[in-house]
């Protein structure tokens, strides 16, 4: 049988064997306190991730809890305020209805003093006279058109106010909105945890989102909308406090010259009817006084007549005499008498119709002063006509009533000192 070549192996000694399994336990014994190790790091750092995590996730979560605390005592802030510029807004609303309710109501008072003053122009004569109520009148309108003009101005203002209310308002309003929006998502974000099937990973989930703002930014924000409230609240405050006091003000001015009108005009018609009296019982007096003139005369006219026969008598005797013959032809006590007779008729007469010219002019002038007191009185009826026309038409003003027909009700002012000024409303 042939005999194959044997391929030449490597042979080792006892001692490389002795040596070799020295080294593999020797390895063995390392990688076992390597792997040993190992795994009571790996054990080490899965207990120290898993607090980390945990606690992170609890830290995280108390953090979120805090914030929607913050924002929650943000929003009840804001909704406290939104409620209070809520009602500051109906209050000057209201302040100002009523502001335009006292304009309004000064446009009848305004018409009848301007209708009183175009009455009274219809005077004639020297019933025609600047008097009293002519200048409280003309007062009257100036205060009516002075206290126009400051209501109006109140109630521009209280508009502009109100725009300004409006407007935060509506800043609070975003805000608040805000807030209700970052509340969901935090409390959304709250609820959620890892076993919760919303969850995944984000692409890029630590950016900074556009438009993100510092917490000091945030709470100043908030704050800064809260102030500018607060700050228009106060300002709409003092205004409507301004505008109640105004218009109780001028209302009080209104009323007073108001009263002092009606007292000139109440006087003047006293006055006009005292005249118109007096001038009626001057006519009557005046006529009677006619009568017994034109009596008199008719009586003065009638002697003088009767005195031509008398004259006639001693005129012929006379011219009788003097056809007396010769001697007898003399100056006696007769012909004196007759003389004296006739000058004392002559004088009678002259005297006579000098008394009746001068009874006639009297009686002239009285007719003619009687004619001129009808004519006055006359102007008189008329004037006081239209000052009782002027009194009724002042019967249409009326008290100043609010929008539910309610009268507007009115309190003393009292100063430092104690005494009524002016009228507050309640």
């Amino acid at each position: 049988m042939t005999k194959h070549p044997e391929k030449p192996i490597v042979h080792y000694g006892v001692p490389e064997w002795c040596n070799n399994n020295e080294q593999l336990s020797a390895t063995a014994e390392l990688e076992r306190y390597l792997s040993n190790v190992i795994r009571q790091e790996s054990r080490t750092l899965r207990n120290d991730t898993n607090c980390k995590t945990n606690w992170d996730e609890s830290d995280t979560s108390r953090m979120l809890r805090d914030r929607v605390w913050e924002v929650s005592r943000c929003k009840d802030l804001l909704v406290s305020c939104a409620k209070k510029v809520d009602d500051e807004i109906e209050a000057l609303t209201l302040s100002k209805t009523r502001t335009e309710e006292t304009l309004a109501a000064t446009a009848v008072p305004h018409e009848v003093s301007m209708e009183s003053l175009t009455l009274r122009e219809g005077r004639q004569g020297f019933e025609l006279i600047n008097d009293p109520v002519e200048k409280e009148l003309k007062k009257e309108v100036h205060v009516r058109k002075r206290a126009q003009q400051t209501l109006q101005q109140l109630i521009d203002q209280a508009f502009e106010q109100l725009c300004i209310l409006q407007k935060i308002r509506q800043q609070l309003t975003a805000d608040l909105q805000n807030k209700v929006e970052t509340l969901d998502i935090d409390n959304t974000c709250l609820e959620l945890t890892i076993t919760s099937s919303q969850i995944s990973l984000k692409p890029d989930p630590t950016r900074i989102p556009a438009g993100s703002c510092t917490p000091h930014e945030w709470i100043q924000f908030t704050q800064l909308n809260l102030a500018r409230a607060r700050e228009a609240m106060e300002m709409s405050e003092q205004m409507r406090e301004d505008m109640s006091l105004t218009r109780v003000s001028l209302q009080n001015d209104l009323k007073n010259q108001q009263r002092a009108t009606e007292f000139a005009l109440r006087k003047r018609n006293h006055e006009e009817q005292q005249a118109c009296r007096e001038l009626e019982w001057q006519l009557k007096n005046t006529e009677g006084e006619i009568t017994d003139m034109e009596n008199d005369i008719f009586k003065l006219d009638a002697d003088l007549k009767a005195k031509t026969a008398p004259l006639k008598l001693a005129h012929t005797r006379l011219e009788n005499r003097t056809c007396r013959p010769g001697m007898d032809l003399c100056r006696d006590e007769a012909q004196r008498c007759l003389v004296d007779e006739v000058n004392q008729l002559q004088a009678t007469i002259a005297i006579l119709k000098e008394k009746l010219s001068e009874a006639q002019h009297s009686l002239q002038r009285l007719k003619l002063h009687h004619n001129q007191m009808k004519q006055d009185h006359a102007r008189k009826r008329g004037a006081l006509a239209l000052e009782e026309r002027c009194i009724n038409i002042r019967n249409r003003l009326i008290p100043i009533l609010y929008s539910d027909g309610t009268p507007v009700p009115l309190l003393l002012l009292t100063s430092s000192s104690g005494r009524s000024t002016r009228h507050l409303e309640a």
